[in-house]
C-alpha cells in the first residue's frame, strides 16, 4: 500500500499585503430605516438635521419616537384609561407637526409613542423595526449632573441593537 503526502494548504487569514487591503472594495452601507427619539426640546430637534439628510442619501425611513417616562407605578394606576389615550393622541399630534414643519414630504416617515423609561422604549422600538441607525442628541452633562440626571444616549448606546449616532448641542457639526 502506497501512502503520498498531501501539501498543506495555505491558510489565508487576511490581505497578502497591505496594497490588498487598501484596494479592496468598500462595504456597501445600507439603512432602510432610522429611528430618531424627541422629547420636543430644540436640543431632541438637532438630531433632524442630521436624520432628513441621512434618509434622503439613502431613501430610508425615519421613525420620530416619544418615549413618556412612567411615573411611580401606583399614580398610574389611579389615572383613568382615556387620560392615557389623549395624551398619546397630544403626543403624536405634536410628532406629525414635527413631520410637516421641520421633515420634506419626499422622505417616509413613521410616528410612534411608548410608555416606558427613555432608553428602554428607544431600544424596544429600534428591535420593533429593526432600525439600521439611532440619531440621537445629548446636552454633554459632566460631573455631577451627569451622575445625578445619567446619560440617556449612554444608555442607548450601551443597549441599541444598531449603530447610534449621537449629535452634541456645541460641537463640530458636519451636515
Amino acid at each position: 500500500m502506497k501512502t503520498e503526502a498531501l501539501e498543506p494548504t495555505p491558510v489565508t487569514t487576511g490581505p497578502a499585503s497591505r496594497d490588498d487591503a487598501i484596494i479592496s472594495p468598500p462595504r456597501v452601507i445600507q439603512l432602510k430605516n432610522i429611528l430618531v427619539p424627541l422629547d420636543f426640546s430644540e436640543m431632541s430637534l438637532k438630531s433632524l438635521q442630521y436624520a432628513t439628510p441621512f434618509a434622503q442619501q439613502f431613501g430610508a425611513k425615519l421613525t420620530l419616537l416619544h418615549v413618556v417616562q412612567p411615573v411611580d407605578e401606583a399614580v398610574r394606576l389611579e389615572y383613568p384609561a382615556f387620560f392615557a389615550s389623549e395624551q398619546i393622541s397630544g403626543l403624536q399630534k405634536q410628532l406629525e407637526d414635527i413631520r410637516a414643519t421641520k421633515i420634506p414630504a419626499d422622505v417616509p416617515v413613521d410616528i410612534a409613542v411608548r410608555h416606558n423609561f427613555v432608553f428602554d422604549g428607544i431600544v424596544e422600538v429600534a428591535r420593533e423595526i429593526h432600525a439600521d441607525l439611532i440619531i440621537t442628541t445629548t446636552h454633554g452633562y459632566t460631573g455631577l449632573k451627569h451622575l445625578m440626571v445619567g446619560s440617556t444616549a449612554e444608555n442607548i448606546v450601551r443597549r441599541a441593537p444598531c449603530p447610534v449616532l449621537v449629535v452634541r448641542e456645541v460641537e463640530h457639526d458636519f451636515v
